[in-house]
């Protein structure tokens, strides 16, 4: 009959009544009926899988309630897995044909129960014949010695599950067997209720209560849609491959699978068939609140991207900024302490009033002007070739920040992970649901296992990889476990890509002990600690995560800990987006760390990351924060738009900074102190990991408190906590990197920040080489505090919104080859002592050089054009040499001395100074120039370089670096300093 000769409706109607062996013949009838046997998906086929007694709702036991992608697949899929069991026979050749068919022709069905041919189990299993049902009617069988299985069988309960229970223990001495639709309970002589050292076994629709099953290899398992309860557990033991699929573990005392020992060399019959079933299986994550989300994240600008776009646009103003997080842009130029541009000079205060400085922009001619805009870093200045106005130099926060590769992105360029995502050897458990109980999985001594769309909830840890064992987590939840969710060390590895961990007690991850993981395009949220631990040697790659709304800190890093850390997005975090800590280290390249409470980037206590070519942003404090003896190499970032300052350096620390761009923060760009952290902040912060009470307290407890607390917190078996016997000296990362005794700060770009360029308050020596502090609305770099000399080399200092440089009473301090342009105050004023050298001084608003109060100073070989006022101007009992200076007069109407000295100074010297005014009588004199040598600093490279392309620039000398050492934190502190 052809289908058009009915309404599709009358069809299914009929075809509603039809069994499953008659709906296949239906389907090879031709095309048209196939598609009408596929749309009864959602009826016919449907109600066949609901009303199979084998096997419970596709989707159980994590998502019972959502509805499969296809029923009729799920059925399929049932029906190939309850034939895998018989599947040991000789291949389907010719000659075998008749034997495997004869085999399925004699097989009988045995009855046991009250009533029947067998009243016992032990009766029935001494007369089966191989591959026989025994059909056990519903009651309680219960034997009072091990039963052993000695040919292969198949046991079946009738009726609901729950009708028929087995109290036995059960040893399978032959090549297969089948268990279905039982409820095992321990007998009183032992908790195993079914063993198996070399054959396999298939458990459907099972429930298992206060037992265990176990598995040696080359024995294997596989169960579907099983349950272990009260205590129930799984125990594989050398496996080399089982399925568990589909199976709810709930309330188990210790880890509810336990996945021990290498897989053995020796294979059974079972394997082929078992890799077979598992890549039939459809790759697939647990539907809802672990799957991807439909919207944007939070803190995630939304938008559709073009096709293999890696960028996300943050078209953000810093004002739109400053309105939307509540900052008042007034306060923008807000310092945390007073310093002297306060107390404005007599010269000073002249250019700031009335008419002075705009009437100057306007009748100041061209031909008085020097030029200096070609000086050796201005490359960085220029336009780009579209037009657009480079970072440095554009009022607006970067635009730009790379998007996290997706998973297949990730695989395609690492074929390591991409190895392990295919691997199959060990436990594969897909599509369980682990609750209410002590632990999840546990993968120890070389064991292996594979996880894929698990749902864990409610355990004391999720997932446990120790002793050399290797762990493939795919698409799991993990979430509300008490301790950390998943747990790895002891040098196990592994690859957990796209799951979805949140609100655990601990970590999400904890990564200790030589263990190094690859850990992939994860969402890792919302834990009342850390969202990932890397301590005590552990190493690991954590790559393309989505790590936000954590407690303490995105990922935290210490004791000898060393990651790769690189391309996530770290954001919406309670404390520091990243914390390195206690001699902890890592790889920290290319992620987006923005709109963090406390520094994006917290360094301590020994810590001693590589910090390169990361975007810091947005954050509610400072961008980062290298704190009590922190060390690295922080190189090529963007730190922009933070609340506090840019970068935050105190208390004898070590870093080096590299070629980063500081801008649009709303503090400082770069503010080095040297006051030593209070003792009592000497042991934790809140963003550490460890630390009882409450999270958010501000509670603080030393060293020795923590490692107590974390041993109670992790040392669940026993283990001891003893970090130093595991603790690496040197890394052989440090043996490429030159050993520094001071910090070093170099080629940096601050400009745009709402207080002081750089700001220093330092009792130990300081050197800055070759940065470009520009636009900031304070002075460009102000020295409060200096005992020791304080170098600054090859700067360009320009168009800041007071002076260029300050330096205060009783500060050592030496300007040398610093280019120091178009500032809105002096261009230099200097009261401490030390010297001041072949600086070219131009375009100054105030006095281009002023030195006042009781320094002791040498000024010589400067270059120097104020836009009106003094050129240098030597006030009050100054010590010293005004030498080899040249002096070019600024706008032409001003009556000031371009060089001045208080009549009643007897102790500094004046000598060879050139004095150059404009000669009004001779109008073809060629204009003033700068040159041998041209504008200061001088080149060091003919073109700029951008962030990622910026080197490391490791040999160059000690005397050309910035060193800093720090003695202390906080003046009145970082914006959060007080909890630091």
């Amino acid at each position: 009959m052809e289908v058009g000769s009915l309404p599709v409706e009358l069809w299914r109607v009929i075809l509603a009544y039809l069994p499953l062996p008659d709906l296949g013949r239906c389907c090879q009838v031709c095309r048209a009926w196939r598609e009408l046997i596929l749309s009864l998906d959602n009826t016919r086929w449907r109600q066949l899988c609901l009303g199979c007694s084998e096997c419970r709702h596709p989707n159980w036991p994590s998502q019972p309630h959502q509805e499969p992608a296809s029923w009729r697949d799920a059925l399929k899929q049932h029906a190939l897995s309850t034939r895998t069991w018989t599947q040991n026979g000789p291949e389907l050749q010719s000659s075998a044909c008749l034997h495997f068919f004869r085999r399925r022709k004699d097989r009988r069905v045995w009855h046991v129960g009250s009533g029947c041919e067998f009243e016992t189990l032990r009766g029935a299993l001494a007369v089966v014949g191989p591959y026989d049902r025994v059909v056990l009617h519903p009651g309680v069988y219960e034997e009072q010695a091990e039963l052993v299985l000695k040919v292969p069988v198949e046991l079946v309960g009738l009726g609901r599950l729950g009708e028929v229970a087995l109290l036995v223990c059960m040893d399978q001495q032959c090549p297969t067997a089948r268990l279905c639709n039982l409820v095992f309970m321990p007998p009183w002589f032992s908790t195993v209720v079914y063993k198996t050292s070399w054959g396999h076994v298939q458990l459907d629709n099972c429930n298992f209560e206060g037992a265990q099953l176990q598995v040696r290899g080359p024995g294997s398992c596989q169960a579907r849609f099983c349950s272990f309860s009260q205590g129930s557990s799984a125990h594989l033991l050398g496996v080399v491959l089982s399925l568990m699929d589909s199976c709810d573990f709930s309330g188990s005392d210790t880890a509810s699978v336990t996945v021990e020992g290498p897989p053995v060399s020796e294979r059974n019959w079972a394997c082929k068939h078992l890799v077979a079933l598992a890549r039939t299986f459809p790759s697939c994550g647990v539907s809802g609140s672990n799957s991807p989300p439909s919207g944007p994240l939070p803190g995630s600008t939304g938008g559709n991207q073009p096709p293999g776009s890696n960028v996300k646009k943050e078209l953000v103003s810093i004002e739109d900024w400053q309105r939307r997080n509540g900052v008042d842009t007034a306060c923008q130029g807000t310092v945390i302490e007073s310093w002297s541009d306060g107390d404005r000079s007599e010269g000073e205060e002249e250019n700031q009033d009335g008419g002075g400085i705009n009437n100057t922009k306007k009748t100041l001619k061209l031909d008085y002007k020097i030029p200096c805009d070609h000086h050796g870093l201005s490359h960085l200045l220029r336009p780009r070739p579209d037009g657009s106005m480079p970072l440095v130099s554009s009022p607006d926060p970067p635009s730009l920040a790379p998007e996290p590769l997706t998973f297949q992105q990730e695989l395609d360029r690492d074929p390591e992970a991409q190895m392990l995502a295919a691997s199959t050897l060990g436990c594969f458990l897909r599509r369980c649901l682990f609750r209410e109980g002590k632990g999840g999985v546990h993968v120890s001594n070389y064991g292996q296992a594979r996880l894929e769309g698990n749902v864990f909830r409610g355990l004391n840890y999720a997932v446990r990889c120790i002793q050399n064992s290797t762990i493939v987590m795919l698409r799991n939840e993990v979430c509300e476990c008490r301790a950390s969710g998943i747990f790895l060390r002891l040098s196990a590895q592994g690859l957990i890509a796209e799951n979805n961990i949140h609100s655990n007690g601990e970590a999400g991850l904890d990564i200790r002990k030589g263990a190094n993981p690859i850990i992939l395009c994860n969402r890792i949220h919302s834990g009342l600690r850390s969202g990932v631990v890397v301590l005590g040697n552990g190493k690991g790659s954590i790559r393309s995560n989505q790590i936000y709304n954590n407690k303490e800190a995105g990922v935290y890093i210490l004791f000898s800990g060393n990651p790769v850390v690189s391309g996530n997005h770290i954001f919406q975090g309670q404390a520091a987006g990243i914390a390195i800590n206690e001699n902890g280290r890592g790889m920290i390249t290319e992620n987006v760390i923005k709109e963090n409470q406390w520094g994006g980037v917290d360094i301590r206590r020994g810590g001693d990351p590589i910090l390169k070519n990361n975007y810091i942003c947005y954050g509610y404090s400072d961008g980062v924060v290298v704190g009590e003896r922190g060390r690295g190499l922080i190189e090529g970032n963007h730190v922009y738009c933070n609340k506090g300052c840019g970068v935050w350096v105190m208390s004898s620390s070590l870093p080096q900074l590299l070629g980063n761009f500081i801008t649009h923060n709303c503090m400082y760009g770069l503010a080095v102190f040297c006051r030593k952290d209070p003792e009592n902040m000497e042991g934790n912060w809140p963003g550490q990991e460890g630390i009882g009470g409450e999270a958010g307290s501000g509670e603080r407890r030393g060293v020795e408190g923590e490692r107590r607390e974390g041993q109670e917190n992790l040392n669940e078996e026993g283990e001891l906590f003893a970090w130093e016997s595991d603790l690496d000296s040197e890394d052989e990362r440090h043996s490429a990197r030159r050993a520094i005794s001071v910090a070093l700060v170099e080629s940096n770009c601050m400009s745009y920040n709402g207080a002081v360029g750089l700001y220093v308050k330092s009792s130990e020596p300081l050197n800055v080489f070759a940065n470009l502090v520009n636009g900031n609305r304070g002075t460009g770099i102000a020295v409060l505090q200096s005992s020791q000399l304080t170098r600054l080399v090859t700067n360009c200092i320009l168009e800041n919104g007071r002076g260029g440089i300050t330096v205060e009473k009783d500060c050592r301090v030496e300007l040398r080859g610093n280019g120091i342009y178009k500032n809105c105050g002096h261009g230099v004023s200097f009261c401490g002592n030390g010297q001041i050298l072949e600086n070219d001084v131009v375009g100054n608003r105030g006095y281009g050089i002023q030195v006042l109060g009781g320094a002791d100073i040498k000024v010589m070989r400067n270059r120097v054009q104020p836009a009106q006022g003094c050129g240098v101007a030597v006030l009050g009992p100054v010590k010293g040499v005004v030498h080899d200076n040249v002096l070019f007069q600024g706008h032409p109407g001003n009556k000031k001395e371009l060089l001045h000295m208080d009549a009643a100074n007897e102790n500094c010297v004046l000598r060879n100074n050139s004095v150059l005014r404009h000669n009004h009588s001779c109008t073809s004199a060629p204009p003033w120039v700068l040159e041998n040598p041209p504008p200061r600093p001088l080149a060091s490279s003919p073109s700029g370089l951008s962030s990622s392309q910026y080197p490391s620039r490791l040999g160059i000398s000690m005397t050309t670096r910035i060193s800093a050492t720090v003695e202390s934190g906080c003046h009145n502190g970082s914006m959060f300093c007080s909890i630091l």
